[in-house]
Formats: structure tokens, C-alpha cells, sequence
């Protein structure tokens, strides 16, 4: 007999999709930017334009998404908690993980249950949100060089001149390609564990349930 338990919360689930749509609306606004793939026949279309405008304004919508999914870590349940992204701090999240990565590795056949993230996928998504960060913080820093004096330049200009602005260009560009990389293997890996397991791995991200094995509890 299952358990149903409902383990994401809504405000999980809400950021998680902002965070899709942000990212793919900024993927390909920001592909444009820096290597445009359509022309214009007339200057009025201002494509380049629409381009930004939209990558800015997914920008913002992803920098409050995450934000909001930060400070949901010290306030939601257990499964959403800070603490499930550092398993390796106790001992049985220790060797959780090395068994997951043994079973990853196809180095061991065990595979250890975890009601929320299993630790290796904890672990990987604690390194994007450091990657989420890192776009929002560079990103901002290049926006602000079109306003000179403005809020972001003031706040972020100086990564300008400690990093480059170009080398932060392509910092940022090649960021894009890691977490492009990250969606294909979160997709691939929701799905492998589906079927593994068949506790509503996919599905919980819709309903926030997902359905427990009694002797797993």
C-alpha cells in the first residue's frame, strides 16, 4: 500500500515553472543577442530591441523567482528546506549520496530512497542555484553598462572592471550551455527515476504529491 504525501509545496512548484519559462524565454532572447539569427527588412520591426526588452523583463521575473524559491528554503517544509541540499553534513546523507552516485556510476545496484531530492540531485541543484546566481548577478552587471550612473552600474559595475565586461559576456553566454546541459539531464533523469521508482516522480512537480512506499518510510 502507498501513501499519498504531499511533499511540494505550491510556492515550489510555482517557482520551479517561472524558472523553465524564464530560462527558455532567456535562452533564445539571449542566443539572439549575442548571435542574432533573423534580419530585418525594415528598421521599424527593432527586433534587436524586442529582443532585449524581452530578455530584461525575464530577467527580472527570474531574479524574483529566485529569490523567492531562497528565502522559501528557510520557511517551507522539510523536502524544500536548505538543510536537503547538504546531505553530505550527516552521516546517513553520506552514504545515501555515495550509494546514489554508485547507482548513477552504474557502479552499485542499491538504490536508496528519498521521500524529496535524492542527495546527489540535492547536491547538483544547490551547484544551480550557485549557477542561477552567478546569471542573475553577471547579467545585470552588462545590463548596467547601458545606463551609466544608473542603479545596476552602480551596484554591479565594478565586475566590469574586475572581471572585463567581455570575459563576463562570455562567462555568461557559456553558463547558458551548462544549464541548458542541466534542463536535458533534469528532464532525462525526473523520467529515469519515474520509472525506477514509480512514485510520481514527474507528476508531483504538477500536483506537489507524490506516492511513498510504506516500507520505505
Amino acid at each position: 500500500m502507498n501513501e499519498i504525501r504531499y511533499v511540494w509545496q505550491w510556492p515550489v512548484r510555482i517557482c520551479h515553472w517561472l524558472n523553465v519559462l524564464s530560462m527558455i524565454m532567456l535562452a533564445i532572447t539571449g542566443f539572439f543577442i549575442g548571435r542574432p539569427f533573423m534580419t530585418a527588412p525594415d528598421t521599424s520591426m527593432y527586433i534587436m530591441g524586442w529582443m532585449r526588452m524581452l530578455h530584461f523583463s525575464f530577467a527580472y521575473l527570474f531574479t524574483v523567482s529566485v529569490v523567492a524559491r531562497i528565502i522559501w528554503m528557510f520557511i517551507g517544509n522539510e523536502y524544500s528546506s536548505w538543510k536537503a541540499f547538504f546531505p553530505w553534513l550527516t552521516k546517513d546523507g553520506r552514504v545515501a549520496f555515495v550509494q546514489m552516485l554508485r547507482y548513477y556510476t552504474f557502479t552499485g545496484k542499491k538504490l536508496p530512497y528519498a521521500v524529496g531530492h535524492n542527495p546527489v540531485a540535492a547536491t547538483a541543484y544547490f551547484g544551480i542555484f550557485i549557477l542561477f546566481i552567478f546569471q542573475i548577478v553577471s547579467g545585470f552587471a552588462i545590463y548596467g553598462q547601458y545606463a551609466p550612473g544608473g542603479f545596476w552600474d552602480g551596484i554591479l559595475g565594478g565586475l566590469n572592471v574586475l572581471v572585463g565586461n567581455q570575459w563576463l559576456r562570455l562567462l555568461h553566454h557559456g553558463v547558458m550551455w551548462l544549464l541548458v546541459g542541466f534542463v536535458i539531464n533534469h528532464i532525462y533523469s525526473g523520467w529515469l527515476m519515474d520509472v525506477k521508482e514509480r512514485n510520481g516522480t514527474m507528476s508531483g512537480i504538477f500536483s506537489g504529491y507524490r506516492f511513498i512506499k510504506s516500507k520505505d518510510l
